[in-house]
């Protein structure tokens, strides 16, 4: 007897969303006696938690094509983020929370250790000089690493999804929501959506608390663009061509995609308009 193949159930909505403002977000001298890991969060900072926590919920019960929609929650290690995540979760009734996972692969970026404010504010001068992607922090971490850990993470997301070890019902509308950092989330981006080096270097980063949604379009590609203006895009640093695609994901044909397209040949070639027998 064959067994039958389990229906994949991708989530309507991919939220990440950045932590509350931390006590190293408002005093850096506080990395030089408290490891990165243990910063907490500021009372401020669970107070625009729990707010985010509001607005988030809001945004998908008045979305979603029905009443039975469920939230699965990731969230880094770090206090900070745990924390946001206690404050967020407010917002949500418990039947609305399938569950929650902690991933390590979504920490922020390693800086070193205990972190001297007079050193870092020289290191991160010569970062900016050398380029945020490929410096690497003396005893840390270069953003290109976290991309290496975010793309492993990527790929057990998606087996999860295909597993279905979120557990979700098929008649449910599942929202997998990612609490992190802010260059974590950026280099999380810059991979979902095959963004080159050089446009990972045009984002800003997240505000504390400021959640991005990523909603799956008629397409079948994901897409900011149901959720967000291109105001809004452009504000995060976003290229002309970057927003055009988010754009065409929402109901164009999947040939639209980084994956198909020629965004970036010519960068590379010079002769994409001549023929062979011209050559």
């Amino acid at each position: 007897m064959v067994k039958e193949k389990k229906k994949k159930m991708p989530p309507k909505r991919i939220i990440l969303m950045r932590h509350g403002e931390s006590a190293g977000n408002i005093d850096a001298g506080a990395y030089a006696t408290t490891p990165d890991h243990k910063i907490p969060l500021t009372e401020e900072g669970r107070a625009q938690a729990r707010e985010a926590g509001k607005k988030m919920r809001a945004l998908i019960s008045t979305k979603s094509g029905g009443e039975n929609w469920r939230v699965y929650f990731y969230v880094s290690p770090y206090e900070r983020t745990r924390t946001t995540l206690r404050e967020v979760g407010k917002g949500f009734s418990k039947k609305r929370v399938i569950g929650v996972r902690e991933e390590c692969r979504i920490r922020e970026q390693d800086f070193g250790n205990f972190q001297v404010e007079e050193r870092m504010r020289v290191v991160k001068e010569t970062r900016e000089r050398f380029g945020r992607f490929f410096y690497r922090f003396p005893e840390g971490e270069s953003a290109a690493d976290v991309y290496d850990r975010v793309s492993s993470f990527l790929e057990s997301m998606w087996r999860d999804v295909d597993m279905n070890r979120h557990q979700v019902d098929p008649t449910s509308e599942l929202n997998l929501v990612i609490v992190s950092h802010g260059l974590t989330s950026r280099v999380f981006l810059t991979k979902w959506f095959k963004w080159t080096v050089e446009e990972f270097e045009r984002l800003n980063n997240f505000g504390n608390c400021e959640f991005r949604v990523m909603e799956l379009g008629a397409s079948g590609e994901y897409t900011f663009a149901i959720h967000h203006t291109e105001e809004e895009m452009l504000s995060w640093g976003m290229s002309k061509d970057m927003i055009d695609d988010q754009m065409d994901r929402v109901d164009g044909c999947r040939a639209t995609s980084n994956d198909h397209c020629s965004l970036h040949l010519h960068e590379y070639f010079d002769l994409l308009d001549v023929t062979d027998d011209e050559e």
